[in-house]
């Protein structure tokens, strides 16, 4: 079992930056692989980006890369999304995501655990 914790959302202006975190639970955390999802009103949730294991091998929605990034601590149980030159379309409901396998994926079904989710709203 992984209890997941997202925290770092806020209010910021275009243009303008945030760092999300996400504290997980466990003794077995290195051997998740780890995802960032969004979700804003009245649309599906959407992969962001992912990490495996180890931390070698990241992927990301066209949507964001080259502004945010990826990144994870096996030491302190934590995940971490640099968000840079946010937009407002990047405003959502920022999840956290842990699947009990070294290799992540981009789809909502391969992932076991959860977080509550933190806001991320983008001012224009």
């Amino acid at each position: 079992q992984v209890r997941l914790v997202e925290s770092g959302g806020g209010l910021v202006q275009a243009g303008g930056s945030l760092r999300l975190s996400c504290a997980a639970s466990g003794r077995t955390f290195s051997s998740y692989a780890m995802a960032w999802f969004r979700q804003a009103p009245g649309k599906e949730r959407e992969f962001v980006a992912s990490i495996n294991w180890s931390g070698g091998g990241t992927n990301y929605a066209d949507s964001v890369k080259g502004r945010f990034t990826i990144s994870r601590d096996n030491a302190n149980n934590t995940v971490y999304l640099q968000m840079n030159s946010l937009k407002p379309e990047d405003t959502a409901v920022y999840y956290c995501a842990a699947r009990s396998g070294r290799i992540a994926y981009r789809t909502t079904r391969e992932y076991d655990y959860w977080g509550q989710g933190t806001q991320v709203t983008v001012s224009s």
